[in-house]
């Protein structure tokens, strides 16, 4: 299996309380102006805060243009639908303020299976790393099988940014999607599966905005990624475990694909 913990040390910084009576007057004159979700994201502009200062005008246009390229939802099996009795006890889920980055695996595991067994196996994975290794939960936000079914993977919300336990050193603010199988070179990667990956990090990522292709910044909390604690990486907004970690998760084949993936999740979003 290719997911990694980080450190029980790894903390997540606390983001600014909100409250729109407190924000400066243009501020709220713009936000008056925006309806619906777009106020929403203009708030949430305001909370994570940027490595500059924008004016009002450009937090307005920062706003609709995260909403422009949102995508939406792929259909997502609960989690529900493969834990069965075989949950444990868990600690309460941490949260980052934003995904940023999603990083793609693979399971490491038989890829001649049913579908209809894609459960079983996802269970047999929760139990392999909550249970034998004693994680807290399964280490992926997301698995996608071979038909190109997404299944919810780490409890805590579908919606939100889950702090994950798949790419060590870089969980927190980035979204782990797992493939079911082995993507070592020449094996072939279904484009149902290829598919279904595109569409969850157009929708993860387009809530935030960001373009699929585009860099982006992480700070490592783990010196045993490729990048001491508190450096910065630049990575693809959607990269493969291999590009944090020192292993070649999630395959030769499944890398090679990554370019395509980016491509089809920037058409999801709206883009060219």
């Amino acid at each position: 299996m290719c997911a990694h913990r980080s450190p029980p040390t790894a903390r997540i910084p606390r983001l600014p309380r909100v409250v729109p009576d407190r924000l400066p007057r243009p501020a709220r004159a713009v936000l008056a102006c925006v309806p619906g979700l777009a106020a929403v994201a203009a708030l949430v502009l305001c909370a994570v805060g940027v490595d500059r200062t924008p004016g009002d005008a450009e937090r307005a246009v920062a706003a609709r243009a995260a909403v422009g390229h949102r995508a939406p939802k792929p259909p997502v099996v609960p989690r529900e639908r493969w834990l069965g009795d075989a949950a444990s006890t868990q600690p309460p889920t941490r949260y980052a303020g934003r995904v940023s980055a999603v990083f793609v695996h693979h399971t490491d595991s038989p890829n001649g299976y049913d579908c209809a067994d894609a459960p079983r196996i996802i269970q047999s994975l929760y139990t392999g790393q909550a249970g034998v290794r004693h994680w807290d939960d399964i280490g992926y936000n997301f698995l996608v099988d071979r038909c190109g079914t997404v299944y919810e993977g780490r409890a805590g919300g579908t919606e939100r940014a889950v702090v994950g336990a798949h790419t060590q050193g870089f969980n927190v603010g980035t979204t782990g999607i797992a493939a079911l199988g082995t993507f070592t070179a020449g094996v072939p990667v279904p484009r149902a599966m290829t598919d279904a990956i595109a569409a969850v990090a157009a929708w993860k990522l387009g809530l935030t905005g960001i373009d699929p292709r585009a860099p982006v910044r992480l700070v490592s909390t783990n010196s045993l990624s490729k990048y001491r604690a508190g450096t910065r990486g630049t990575f693809t907004a959607v990269s493969g475990h291999t590009d944090g970690y020192w292993t070649a998760c999630p395959g030769a084949a499944l890398m090679a694909r990554l370019p395509a993936i980016r491509q089809h999740a920037a058409r999801l979003q709206g883009r060219h």
